[in-house]
This record gives structure tokens, C-alpha cells and sequence, in this order.
């Protein structure tokens, strides 16, 4: 990872678009490798805190090759899946249409768009979620703001996402911990152990759980609040427009 490539959103937005269209056809695999498997029972926790979904209209940003996309579909929600990098729209797409097609349950729809411009009209959602999109955004003030204008009035937003955790020694240790696994998984899928070192990187820029909760207060949600996973180093924030 270049030195710098962090420092600024336009060097952010760059690095991470060429960092994601390198690793999507591997994404559903890093998932597992680097959660041990985990991640897929955090997703369904976070599903399960949206409350009923049939009839509601649905957002998933970051939406990756689909994951939450298609939970919240299948609970009955209609819904839209974005994400910036075309390989990981493309994927999630084809993933779509090998599903076998279900009654009553429409099979979602994938589009390539920023985080930072969305293409809806304001109070066009009743959920937004996203699994790792936040820390990822190259401004995540104006997230929060484009976010908050998609949701309709009292509309849920909720979000996975690595924590930083507070304590120096934890968060040490757990940054060390990702370097040494993210070298691995790097190496062994890309020899490149870079590679995937930008997610320890990332943590360690990120405001970390409780100042995102704050900051989603800032932007005109309420009930902002967070749920530790995996012992709070893991975070899912659920807030209302």
C-alpha cells in the first residue's frame, strides 16, 4: 500500500476503487477466510434488526457481490444493491440470476453509483444498510448527508463495520493481529501480501464505533446507537431518520 494513499478523499477514492476491482472475484472468499467464517451470522444479525421487510423499499450500499442485497430481498423487501466497483455489481447480478426465481419475492436490483452522489430522489427508502461501506467511503460526513437524504422519515440505516477499538493495547493487538492475517490471505491469493494491509490501515483512520454513532446524531438521525460484535471489535449501527 503506497504511502499517502489514505490522506486525502480523492487519494482514498482512488486507491480503494483499484483496490476492490483487484479482489472482487475473490471477495465472497476473503470474507470467509478473514471473519473465520463469521461473517455471514453478523449479516443476519444485522438483517434481523430492520424490523418487518415486505413492502418496504430497500437500499444496500457497498453491497459488495450481494449478501445483505439478497437477505433483505428474500425477507421480503424490495431492493436495490450499489456498489462503485462494476466487477462486484457484476457479480452480484449473475449471483442474482442463478437464484431460482421465487413467488412473490422480487429478485433485486444491482447498479454501480458513489456512495457520496446517489442516484435516488430524497425519502425514496425505508432501509439503508451497508456491510463495510462507511469506513470505506472516502468522506463519510458526506455519506451520512446523502444517506440521510434517501431515507424516508423515520427509515432505518444500519451498518457493519470493523470497529477501532478504544482501549491502545486492544486495538494494538487486534491492528497487529489483521497485518499478519491480511499478509497472509494477500500472498496466498494475489502474491501480493499487501493487499489486503488496507483494512488495518483503514480501521486505524476510521472514527471508530461510538464517534460514528455520533456523528450519524450530527446528520439528523436519532436513536443512533451501536451493538458490539465479536467482543466490540466488530460494530453494527442502527439509527433512524
Amino acid at each position: 500500500m503506497r504511502d499517502g494513499a489514505l490522506d486525502s478523499p480523492g487519494s482514498k477514492r482512488v486507491y480503494v476503487r483499484r483496490l476492490f476491482a483487484t479482489i472482487a472475484d475473490r471477495y465472497d472468499l476473503i470474507t470467509v477466510l478473514l471473519s473465520f467464517g463469521l461473517d455471514r451470522g453478523w449479516k443476519r444479525r444485522l438483517i434481523s434488526l430492520t424490523g418487518p421487510l415486505p413492502g418496504k423499499h430497500a437500499l444496500d450500499l457497498a453491497c459488495g457481490t450481494g449478501d445483505i442485497t439478497f437477505a433483505l430481498s428474500e425477507h421480503g423487501a424490495s431492493v436495490a444493491g450499489l456498489d462503485i466497483t462494476y466487477r462486484m455489481v457484476e457479480i452480484a447480478a449473475e449471483k442474482g440470476r442463478l437464484k431460482p426465481a421465487a413467488s412473490r419475492i422480487p429478485h433485486p436490483s444491482f447498479l454501480v453509483g458513489d456512495m457520496m452522489s446517489l442516484p435516488f430522489p430524497d425519502d425514496s427508502f425505508d432501509v439503508v444498510t451497508t456491510g463495510y461501506g462507511l469506513r470505506n467511503v472516502p468522506e463519510l460526513n458526506g455519506a451520512l448527508i446523502e444517506i440521510q437524504r434517501v431515507l424516508r422519515p423515520g427509515g432505518l440505516l444500519l451498518s457493519l463495520d470493523f470497529n477501532r477499538p478504544q482501549n491502545a493495547l486492544v486495538r494494538a493487538a487486534y491492528l497487529s493481529y489483521l497485518t499478519v492475517l491480511g499478509g497472509a490471505v494477500g500472498f496466498l491469493l494475489h502474491r501480493d501480501p499487501d493487499t489486503y494491509r488496507y483494512i488495518p490501515r483503514s480501521i486505524q483512520r476510521y472514527p471508530g464505533a461510538p464517534m460514528v454513532a455520533q456523528m450519524m446524531r450530527e446528520h439528523g438521525f436519532s436513536n443512533a446507537r451501536w451493538m458490539r460484535v465479536l467482543g466490540g471489535l466488530m460494530a453494527i449501527h442502527v439509527a433512524t431518520k
